[in-house]
Parts: C-alpha cells; sequence; structure tokens
C-alpha cells in the first residue's frame, strides 16, 4: 500500500530534474549567440574595448571629401601699369607712353586696372586718338561658391557677353583668339559720335583663374580717317597675350601648391593663399578717357571698365 505513494513522491522530482536539463541546452544555446556577437564587433580580445577602424576618421569621410575644392592656380596679380612692355605701349598709344592711370583698388591681389590715352594731333590735318584699358580679376577657389577656375569662366562668359551688346554698337562681330591663355574671345564694333567713329575692340581672356579684360579703341577726329579695325584688332590681340604671360611671370613664385606651371612652362613655387576675390565679381572702375576726347573715348559698357 505505501509504494504507490513513493512512486507517487518521486514522479514530481522527475519532472523537475527533466525540466532543468531540458533548460540547459537554451542558455548554451544563448551563450553561444551571445559570444558569436561579441566576436563580429571586434572585441575579440575579451577587453571589451572595441577600437575604431581607420577609415571612420573625420578627415577621411566622404563628406569631408566631397566638399574640398582644388586651390586656384594664380595667388596674386602683377600691377595693372606694367603688365605691357614699352614697346607695345608705343605701338598702341604711341603719345601716351606717360598717361597711364592706375584705378582705385581695395585689394590688388585680386583686383586691378591700368588705362592710357593717346592723342597724336596733327593740326589742320586732324588727329589720332587712341585709348587703352585693362582689367584684371582673380577667383579664389571657395566651398561655397565652386573652384576659382570655374568662376573665372562665368565671369569670363559675362563680359564676351556684355562687349557683344553694346548699345549703338554697329558692325559688330567676334571671334576666338587663339594662343591667349585657356579661352580668349575678340570682340570689334563701331560707335558714331558727333567728333567721328570710333572702332572699338575688347579682348576678353581667362587664363587659369584670373580674367583679362583689354579695352582698346580709336577714331580719327577732325576729318583725320579712322584707323583701320583689323590693325586694331590684331594690336589688341598680341596686347593681350603679353598681358596672360605678364600673369604667369607674376605668379611664377606666387601661385599656390600643385597649380598649374606658368605659361613660360617653368612649375610655379607654392605660396600661402591671398585674400579672396571681393564679394562684387566686378573689378574697380577704370578711369576716364583724356579730356581731348571727352566722353565719345569710352564709347561701350565694356571699354568703360566693368569690372
Amino acid at each position: 500500500m505505501h509504494r504507490p505513494a513513493q512512486r507517487v513522491g518521486r514522479a514530481p522530482r522527475l519532472t523537475r530534474i527533466l525540466v532543468s536539463a531540458a533548460a540547459v541546452p537554451v542558455m548554451l544555446v544563448a551563450a553561444g549567440c551571445s559570444s558569436d556577437s561579441g566576436s563580429d564587433s571586434g572585441s575579440g580580445s575579451g577587453s571589451g574595448d572595441a577600437k575604431p577602424s581607420t577609415g571612420t576618421s573625420a578627415a577621411g569621410s566622404p563628406d569631408a571629401t566631397a566638399n574640398a575644392v582644388k586651390e586656384a592656380a594664380y595667388a596674386t596679380l602683377p600691377k595693372p601699369c606694367s603688365v605691357l612692355s614699352k614697346k607695345t605701349l608705343d605701338e598702341l598709344v604711341p603719345k601716351g607712353l606717360k598717361s597711364a592711370k592706375a584705378g582705385q583698388s581695395n585689394d590688388a591681389a585680386t583686383r586691378g586696372n591700368c588705362s592710357w590715352n593717346s592723342l597724336d594731333n596733327k593740326g589742320v590735318k586732324g588727329s589720332q586718338f587712341r585709348w587703352l584699358n585693362v582689367s584684371l580679376l582673380r577667383f579664389d577657389s571657395d566651398a561655397a561658391r565652386g573652384e576659382g577656375n570655374q568662376l573665372a569662366q562665368t565671369y569670363y562668359e559675362k563680359q564676351v557677353k556684355d562687349a557683344q551688346t553694346v548699345t549703338g554698337a554697329k558692325g559688330s562681330g567676334s571671334a576666338p583668339v587663339s594662343g591667349a591663355g585657356d579661352a580668349s574671345t575678340a570682340v570689334h564694333y563701331d560707335l558714331k559720335k558727333k567728333e567721328g567713329t570710333f572702332k572699338q575692340q575688347t579682348v576678353v581672356t581667362r587664363v587659369e583663374n584670373v580674367v583679362i579684360t583689354l579695352d582698346y579703341n580709336g577714331a580719327g577726329l577732325a576729318g583725320d580717317k579712322a584707323p583701320g579695325a583689323d590693325d586694331l584688332t590684331k594690336a589688341a590681340e598680341k596686347a593681350a597675350k603679353e598681358v596672360v604671360a605678364a600673369v604667369a611671370t607674376a605668379n611664377r613664385d606666387g601661385s599656390r601648391s600643385g597649380g598649374a606651371p606658368d605659361r613660360s612652362g617653368a612649375p610655379s613655387k607654392s605660396a600661402s593663399p591671398s585674400a579672396s576675390a571681393s564679394k562684387s565679381a566686378k573689378p574697380s572702375k577704370s578711369p576716364s578717357p583724356s579730356k581731348s576726347a571727352s566722353k565719345s573715348a569710352s564709347p561701350s559698357k565694356s571699354a568703360a571698365a566693368k569690372s
């Protein structure tokens, strides 16, 4: 009578043992999962301190690389009144070698201009008038606005368009100029004034991150014949190429590290970055031409020193 009671009493203990035994594999599986997770996270040393990968540093992040812009090639500008040789000036403004007048600039490293005027008075036979203006504008690279070359190209295109759309221009035309910087366009047209017909030549050139705008006009006054447009154009193009060379020479010891070599073919040495181009994309205003030709000598927006 008592044996059945003993079997009944053992059954609960056996049940508890079986339940406990069944729980052991579950715990082992859970422990195994935890161990695998730790090894994947790079904590195999058992210290629990995961070391960051060198590829995830802030400096090497994709965002930092995407926001980087290439430094501008040229860091300074030459003195505007020294960009043309005496020989060239004698050809363009034969009676105006000493008339050089530099425009005002609050940052000579980013903008500048110089103008010359010439009046060859032949008495009763009339006179020949010439006016020359050279403007330079340099663009620095900027993370928000873009690379200096791109900013310069945009401004270059605007200058060309302005020269092509001057109010009152007659017989206008334009053509690319070979061998002058990275991009160059010569625009020509006539403007009739009471003093005579003025032949205007505007050569806009981009060399790296610098834009050069050269305005040159001439007129036969007091009965003298007007100068030939082709001769004026050739002279203006030649002068523009000389200004390009002057920019490269000025940056031979002043262009940025990794920048393009100067136009003479010699690599440029690095220099500290200069102040960025002014917020306005226009260089300082050019002075007015000589009093003898009055206002008519600066016939266009281009010739009146856009910058």
